[in-house]
C-alpha cells in the first residue's frame, strides 16, 4: 500500500512511536480532584511556557475558548472577535448558546490582527441600552499569519484603557513564535488567558490547555466541570502533550520550510496562485478547479480539503516533492 500523504489540516496527525510509549507509561489519578500527576505535570509546563500562574487541561480547543469566554464574560456581556476567528465562526456558538454572550466582529487585517482603532470604536458605553463590552480576542496564528510581542503590547494598553480583559486563541502560537523569532511567553505576557492547541501542529492527539492567573484558572475549572469537561484518569492524554512540548516545537521550523518547498512547486503548475504562512499553503483557483484537483491527487493518494493545504509532522520533505510530481502529471 502506497503512503498516504494527508494535507486537509495538521489535526490529522497520528502520535509518535515516542510519544504512544510515553502515553504507556503515564501515571495517573483522578483530574477532577486534582490527583492526576501527569496532568498537574502539563498544565505547569505549559503554564511556565506561557509566563502564567497555572494552566488548565481541557479536551480541545473548542471547550477552552468557551471556558475562557464563560469565565470572562457573563449574561449580556460583549467580547470583540475576527469575523472569521475560531472563536466566532468555528465553534459552534457555544459563547452565545450556552453563556448568553453576544459577539461583536470586525475583519482581520491582511497580517491576521484586528486594527485596534477599530477595536476601541466598537466598545460599547456604560449605559443600559447596550451590552457591556467585556473582552477582546485575538487569535495568532490567523489562516497561518502570525504577529509578534509588539501587537500584544498595543492591545495590552488598548484593553487597558478601556477596561477589557485579552484573551489569545493560541490554538498555533508555537508556530506564530517560531515564524516571528520569539517565544510564545513573550506574547502571552499580555494576555490575561491563552489557549494552546496541542492536538494540531505539536502533533498530539488530543487536547487543549487553557492558562492565566490562578484565580482565573480555578473559575475556569467550575466551567470545564460544567460543559462536561471534567475528565477523571486523563493522564494519559496528558503524557502526550508533554512528550509534543518535549519533543516537538523545535521541529515547527521543518514544517514552515516544506510548506514554503510546497508554495514553490504549487506555483511552478498555477503561476501565481499558491501563497504560504507559517505551516499553511492558500491554493487561488477556482473552487471548480479545487474539486478536480482534488479528486486527481487522492487517486494519487494526496488528500486536500479546499484551498488551505496543511504540512504538519506525518509530512516530510519527500512527500513534499511527491505532491510536487503529481501537480506536474496532474
Amino acid at each position: 500500500m502506497n503512503r498516504q500523504i494527508d494535507l486537509r489540516s495538521d489535526t490529522v496527525t497520528r502520535p509518535t512511536a515516542g510519544m504512544r510509549e510515553a502515553m504507556r507509561q503515564a501515571e495517573v489519578g483522578d483530574d477532577v480532584y486534582g490527583e492526576d500527576p501527569s496532568v498537574n505535570i502539563l498544565q505547569a509546563m505549559v503554564a511556565e511556557r506561557l509566563g502564567q500562574e497555572a494552566g488548565l487541561f481541557v479536551a480541545s480547543g473548542t471547550q477552552s475558548n468557551l471556558v475562557a469566554l464563560l469565565t470572562h464574560c457573563g449574561r449580556g456581556d460583549e467580547y470583540i472577535a475576527g469575523a472569521t476567528a475560531h472563536t466566532y465562526q468555528y465553534e459552534g456558538g457555544g459563547a452565545a448558546a450556552l453563556g448568553g454572550i453576544q459577539p461583536q466582529t470586525l475583519p482581520f487585517q491582511a497580517d491576521g490582527s484586528l486594527d485596534l482603532e477599530q477595536v476601541a470604536r466598537l466598545v460599547k458605553p456604560r449605559d443600559p441600552h447596550f451590552a457591556r463590552s467585556r473582552l477582546l480576542c485575538l487569535e495568532n496564528t490567523q489562516a497561518g499569519k502570525a504577529f509578534g510581542p509588539a501587537y500584544f503590547a498595543a492591545a495590552r494598553t488598548l484593553c487597558d484603557r478601556l477596561g477589557l480583559a485579552l484573551h489569545l486563541d493560541g490554538a498555533r502560537l508555537f508556530n506564530a513564535a517560531e515564524a516571528q523569532g520569539c517565544t510564545v511567553a513573550e506574547m502571552a505576557r499580555h494576555c490575561d488567558s491563552i489557549s494552546i492547541c496541542l492536538s494540531k501542529g505539536l502533533g498530539a492527539p488530543v487536547g487543549s490547555v487553557l492558562a492565566g492567573p490562578r484565580d482565573f484558572i480555578d473559575e475556569a475549572r467550575r466551567w470545564r466541570k460544567m460543559v462536561g469537561g471534567g475528565m477523571r484518569q486523563a493522564g494519559i492524554l496528558a503524557a502526550a502533550g508533554i512528550y509534543a512540548l518535549q519533543h516537538h516545537v523545535e521541529r515547527l521550523a521543518e514544517d514552515h520550510r516544506n510548506a514554503s518547498q510546497l508554495e514553490e512547486l504549487v506555483n511552478q503548475r498555477y503561476p501565481g496562485a499558491a501563497g504560504s504562512h507559517t505551516n499553511m499553503v492558500f491554493v487561488d483557483l477556482p473552487d471548480s478547479e479545487i474539486a478536480a484537483l482534488a479528486g486527481r491527487l487522492k487517486s494519487r493518494g494526496i488528500l486536500i480539503r479546499g484551498p488551505r493545504w496543511v504540512v504538519h509532522l506525518d509530512v516530510t520533505a519527500e512527500d513534499i516533492e511527491a505532491v510536487g510530481d503529481a501537480l506536474k502529471s496532474g
